[in-house]
């Protein structure tokens, strides 16, 4: 079962509502976190061979830049620049919940955070995963098998706050998989009747 909670994430959300809205950065240091640890492990992946000859110092210190952004994505930045967070908890029955927390909405329906930040925090979200995909790609057809577990963590701990995230801001009740064939359904019948219309005339 996947709970959701409509919760304030911070005490100061009423006086940041009523703040300007304009599409400025208000949280630089989270920010700039956002994208420093997964921008970083890209750039040791990309440059290791170049830097040193020891391959566990550069494993070590790109799965340990991993760590820190999943960390930081999933704790920190996702409240401060976007207003959600996700975790996942064990009940007393040993049954795990998914829990996705959104920041409430002020009394006059505007939103906390900035558009420069929403921007920010999902470009970064999505691109990152992309670029350990190219690199799980590159390191299975060029044959560097010992590349190939720093990659695939680099996809599952970007991917999972991905999955997270998009689970937060789509609504954690509905399933992603029905939306997806709901989608591919919709399109599958605009073309079939775009092609009768087409054969008819």
């Amino acid at each position: 079962n996947d709970d959701i909670e409509d919760v304030s994430l911070f005490d100061a959300d009423d006086d940041l509502s009523r703040r300007s809205k304009k599409s400025k950065i208000r949280h630089p240091v989270a920010s700039f976190f956002h994208l420093f640890f997964r921008v970083s492990a890209i750039v040791v992946y990309l440059l290791c061979e170049l830097l040193t000859s020891s391959f566990i110092a550069c494993m070590v210190t790109i799965i340990l830049l991993l760590s820190c952004d999943f960390w930081a994505v999933k704790n920190v930045t996702g409240r401060l620049m976007v207003g959600l967070r996700w975790w996942n908890q064990v009940d007393d029955d040993g049954r795990s919940h998914w829990v996705f927390e959104a920041r409430k909405v002020s009394a006059q329906g505007s939103k906390t955070s900035s558009e420069a930040e929403s921007r920010i925090f999902w470009l970064g979200l999505i691109t990152c995963p992309m670029i350990w995909v190219i690199f799980a790609f590159s390191a299975l057809f060029s044959f560097k098998v010992k590349w190939l577990a720093v990659v695939v963590m680099g996809v599952v701990l970007q991917g999972a706050n991905l999955y997270g995230y998009v689970r937060c801001k789509v609504g954690s009740r509905k399933n992603l998989t029905s939306m997806a064939t709901s989608y591919l359904g919709k399109q599958f019948l605009r073309q079939t009747v775009a092609t009768e219309d087409q054969t008819a005339s």
